[in-house]
């Protein structure tokens, strides 16, 4: 088989598993009724393991696709493809009132290869936010408790990303690259508002966006020797804002529950979704290719966007962009990687061992207060697949705790498992035959 008919088959390949991807949410979380959803890592199964860290790691045999700088570092004879799902259970808690919840998903599958001397290349799908909860309050109109009234909420959908991406080793040390993105999905959402008094009309609030836009993010690394033994990088990236090119609507629908009959009014914004302007740090110590230590940080400029809300003025039904909906995101994460010798034959010198812990904060308001803030862990394993025809290949496990909690709301902890393999197969390589 061909160099291009192998290419073109891993792309197959990850179309057919990214499918069940796109058909799925991925969570329950009533949180992710707010913005764009709730963020997705977007990270492979090696950087899972460090809790998503890795903007200053060079890997030779794992696609770090959150710096495209890192592409550079990629192994000449190999062509990397992963792929990587995760499953989680979910404890809400509110006032006391404790359920849980399960969730499966396809989370994302990426390839890399080097293109030429000092550049390599990489693609791929991941998600960029996701969106589903389905939950209601009830409650009684007065103090009398003669008429309940009874609050639905429910959302689902997300947006998608499939990128492609280059890095560039130009100076010994120095690497830049870039990812191209194309997002695209439908967030739906809504607000039905029933009582248990016939004579009173209920309310259904539907909102709807249709995403189909692009990203932009560029990296650079630097990777300076210290001695024959420890060596520091660093990492820098960048993600462009811009206006999704989307126009947000929302329906409100009033239907009289003895007739029937319904009156329905329709708003929409345009072009009323927007992505911030993004920056990421990172710094990276790798004594003897054994133990790799880093630390990240990034931060997202939400408090600059606005937003569109559905609100009433002066009797005024509105759907209109607000300014004090978003605010900035702030994520810091430290972590490190210990394998004792990725070469040798023994077995269990060749396992990854890893570990992670993050803080970060939301990137919305709630009724004018600040949204839940994030606190997480995660350990892992790469363990070495060894067969007959490769024992380059590994299979990434880990497991992550997410704690989200904000003053007087919801708290959430979630205990998520990860896995990735990573297939690292010899396409480039020159067979002699004597």
């Amino acid at each position: 088989m061909g160099f291009y008919k192998k290419v073109l088959g891993a792309g197959i390949l990850a179309s057919v598993c990214i499918t069940p991807a796109v058909a799925q949410s991925g969570t329950n979380s009533p949180y992710s009724q707010y913005g764009l959803g709730l963020l997705n890592e977007q990270s492979s199964g090696f950087n899972r393991g460090m809790n998503g860290l890795g903007l200053a790691f060079r890997e030779h045999n794992q696609v770090n696709y959150i710096n495209p700088a890192s592409y550079s570092a990629l192994d000449s004879l190999t062509f990397i493809f992963d792929a990587g799902l995760s499953g989680q259970i979910t404890n809400f808690n509110e006032n006391g009132h404790k359920i849980n919840a399960n969730n499966a998903d396809f989370e994302y599958a990426v390839a890399a290869f080097r293109a030429f001397k000092h550049v390599g290349v990489s693609f791929g799908i991941v998600p960029f936010t996701n969106v589903g909860y389905n939950y209601a309050i009830t409650d009684y109109l007065n103090d009398d408790r003669d008429v309940a009234y009874t609050n639905t909420y429910s959302g689902s959908g997300g947006i998608h990303q499939v990128y492609f991406g280059a890095g560039w080793e130009f100076l010994k040390g120095l690497s830049v690259g870039a990812n191209i993105s194309y997002l695209w999905g439908d967030i739906d959402r809504s607000v039905i508002n029933s009582y248990s008094d016939g004579s009173i009309n209920t309310l259904s609030k539907y909102y709807t966006a249709s995403v189909k836009s692009y990203k932009l993010d560029v990296g650079l690394q630097y990777q300076l020797a210290l001695d024959k033994k420890n060596a520091l990088a660093i990492g820098l990236t960048y993600g462009l804002w811009h206006k999704l090119g989307t126009d947000p609507t929302c329906n409100i629908i009033s239907t009289n529950t003895m007739t029937a009959v319904a009156d329905t009014a329709s708003f929409t914004v345009n072009n009323g979704l927007e992505i911030p302007t993004s920056f990421g740090a990172g710094v990276m110590w790798n004594h003897a290719n054994k133990l790799k230590l880093g630390a990240d940080f990034s931060y997202q400029q939400w408090g600059s966007l606005q937003y569109p809300v559905y609100r009433v003025v002066n009797d005024e039904p509105r759907y209109e962009l607000t300014d004090d909906y978003y605010k900035d995101r702030y994520k810091v994460t430290v972590g490190g990687e210990f394998c004792n010798d990725e070469m040798s034959r023994r077995f269990f010198d060749r396992i990854r061992f890893r570990a992670g812990v993050s803080y970060a904060t939301s990137y919305y308001k709630i009724n004018g207060l600040d949204g839940p803030d994030e606190i997480s862990a995660s350990i892992g394993f790469g363990i070495p697949i060894v067969n007959a025809y490769n024992n380059r290949s590994v299979l990434n496990i880990s497991g992550q705790w997410v704690h989200s909690a904000a003053n007087g709301l919801l708290t959430e902890n979630t205990f998520r498992i990860n896995i990735g393999i990573t297939f690292n197969e010899r396409w480039f390589m020159k067979w002699k035959v004597d």
